[in-house]
């Protein structure tokens, strides 16, 4: 009877339990449903600000990064051939053909044969023509004149493959600010680079009537021209290295530190080499004690110093500035095979070793080549290999330096 009694009461509390329950929660639905359309709601619009965000900060990236860094390895390229074409320009002695400078409208090259006369007409009006050239023919001056031309259109061409992507990518937004104003500085240089050209070839074509030597242009000016393109190249090649190749994580020891500045010390002593090339080949002091080591029969030649003062020899000797470029060059050869001794008693990063271990090659290879053009009298195609070699020589070295560089704070 009482377990009959307690039965009943459980049951009726748990029906009224469920009513009390259903009730209530029939009155909260719609407040849970709002609450729920809000929650979505906001949930949505976070996503939506968290997608976003990466959005804008896209540009720039590591792939505009690497196009930057292929674009500006690819001008790098240009600024070589540019290098090696005028390099065979003087080897034939073509760079004083064209007696005019315009930017646009000597892009085009005589097309007739009165206009071929009228070209050839002006030439003959300079001292090339007059000391040298006299018995030339038209079909020789046409030869030398497309290879000056071809020379100057592959500067126009260096020039438009730095302005014009630089113009796409600004307004693309890929550059940093950094960066904005190194590409600046790189095209402000490829202007100066065509100006220092002409003012370069302007001093071949002056008449100088105390002078019986035979009209070149001046070496100091082709010093300038050589030089100002191998710091264009330099600057392009290690910007897009930078660009595209990480920096090493390596542990900044004692050893390391030693190694970067003799790299380094290494490289400055590469590229003041090349750019004494200049002053042998605006001199054709290549021609001049043509045997090898001694200088004819001396160590030390009796005309070393012969000019006064002193310091006009080392730029105006034929005989002292040949010297400097053997000492340059046999003192290169010598810090490379130091660096490559040195660099193989440390644990460095495959890429780092290979760079070291090429540098080393190239540098014998590039010591060859010179001596071999020396011995053999310059000749056109040997003397062409042996600059185009100065500057794979130069692109090892500065390969190396990036390899080495500092992980960026």
């Amino acid at each position: 009877m009482l377990l009959s009694s307690l039965r009943t009461t459980v049951l009726c509390g748990c029906r009224s339990v469920g009513k009390g329950f259903q009730h209530s929660g029939l009155q909260r639905t719609p407040h849970l449903r709002q609450w729920l359309v809000k929650r979505g709601q906001s949930t949505v619009t976070v996503e939506a600000g968290a997608t976003s965000a990466p959005a804008a900060a896209t540009v720039p990236n590591a792939a505009t990064n690497r196009i930057l860094g292929r674009w500006l390895l690819g001008c790098s390229g240009l600024v070589v051939g540019a290098v090696v074409l005028g390099g065979v320009t003087r080897l034939t002695e073509s760079g004083l053909s064209m007696v005019d400078w315009h930017l646009v409208r000597e892009m085009k090259p005589p097309q007739s044969q009165a206009e071929w006369e009228a070209e050839f007409s002006k030439y003959q009006q300079f001292p090339e023509f007059k000391i040298m050239n006299h018995d030339m023919t038209l079909s020789e001056f046409k030869f030398i004149f497309y290879m000056e031309w071809g020379h100057r259109m592959w500067g126009r061409l260096v020039g438009l493959a730095y302005i014009l992507p630089t113009i796409y990518f600004w307004r693309k937004g890929y550059f940093t600010r950094s960066m904005k104003g190194k590409v600046l500085g790189l095209c402000g240089f490829v202007f100066f680079q065509g100006l220092l050209g002409w003012y370069m070839v302007k001093s071949g074509l002056e008449e100088k009537p105390e002078s019986y030597d035979i009209p070149r242009v001046s070496q100091y000016r082709l010093s300038a021209h050589l030089g100002s393109a191998l710091l264009l190249y330099c600057a392009s090649l290690w910007t897009g290295l930078t660009l595209l190749r990480p920096a090493h994580k390596l542990a900044e020891t004692r050893q390391l530190m030693q190694l970067r500045r003799f790299a380094k010390g290494t490289g400055a002593l590469v590229f003041l080499t090349a750019l004494s090339g200049a002053f042998v080949a605006g001199l054709d002091a290549g021609l001049v004690y043509n045997s090898f080591p001694k200088m004819g029969e001396r160590w030390i030649p009796d005309d070393l110093l012969a000019f006064s003062p002193t310091l006009k020899n080392f730029f105006e000797n034929p005989t002292t500035v040949q010297f400097d470029h053997r000492i340059l060059a046999i003192s290169s050869l010598t810090a490379i095979t130091g660096l490559y001794m040195f660099s193989r008693r440390m644990v460095l990063p495959r890429r780092a070793k290979i760079a070291i271990s090429l540098l080393a090659a190239m540098a014998y290879t590039q010591v060859a080549l010179g001596i071999s053009t020396l011995l053999l009298y310059v000749p056109t195609p040997l003397a062409a290999t042996h600059q185009s070699g100065s500057v794979a020589l130069l692109t090892l070295a500065i390969w190396v330096l990036a390899e080495l560089r500092k992980l960026p704070k």
